[in-house]
């Protein structure tokens, strides 16, 4: 019995092995185009989702551009308890700034962070507020989303020259903003980020205002 192997199989395996790598390399292909159009789709989404929030807190009418178009990095990062790159967005209109969307983190939220996004026009007029990340309790708490309550608009039109510095507080610490029944802690942490937001503004104004904007 020989121990040779007949060409014949040769020849099949060698081409198996071939077909082997050549379908391997396609399915890598595949799969890198899979996961390539994926992130693509994520990143898409994300784009949208944040253009949406931005929008909330903007009237149209202050914008000619898209507000991811015009971001502000923030100097004073820490003032608004945010990390280190932290952006701002400018809205647009004819070439210039009418108004500020600033990102704000309030730290002492009843189950954790409160992330907040206030508009804020040139005359320092708060134009809307969004709450974008929040643990806070359901049906208590909560009331900070958009989407459970229209408690966050009641911020619409306040300003550091319309508002006393007392008056930035629940109505329970004699401040003009409803609480919330059994839940005071949060809407208390809200309005201080909001306020700590409008003083933010009028500090950094001249900066906010005057950055480069893309067109």
């Amino acid at each position: 019995m020989s121990g040779t192997m007949p060409s014949s199989l040769i020849t099949s395996i060698g081409a198996g092995a071939i077909s082997l790598g050549v379908f391997a390399v396609l399915a890598a292909g595949a799969i890198s185009l899979t996961y390539i159009a994926g992130s693509d789709a994520i990143a898409a989404n994300k784009a949208a989702a944040k253009a949406q929030a931005l929008s909330a807190v903007i009237p149209a009418n202050l914008y000619d551009q898209s507000l991811l178009s015009a971001p502000v990095e923030l100097a004073d990062y820490s003032a608004l308890n945010l990390e280190p790159k932290a952006l701002a967005y400018a809205a647009v209109k004819s070439g210039t700034t009418q108004a500020i969307v600033l990102p704000v983190v309030a730290k002492d939220g009843y189950s954790g962070d409160i992330s907040l996004l206030v508009g804020i026009d040139f005359d320092g007029i708060i134009q809307g507020v969004r709450t974008i990340e929040h643990k806070e309790t359901p049906g208590l708490g909560d009331k900070v989303d958009h989407k459970k309550s229209a408690w966050i608009d009641s911020f619409i039109g306040k300003s550091l020259s319309n508002t006393p510095l007392d008056g930035w507080a629940v109505t329970k610490d004699g401040g003009v903003f409803d609480g919330f029944t059994g839940a005071t802690i949060t809407p208390r942490a809200v309005v201080n980020a909001v306020h700590q937001g409008l003083l933010y503004h009028q500090r950094q104004q001249s900066v906010l205002y005057n950055a480069p904007q893309e067109q």
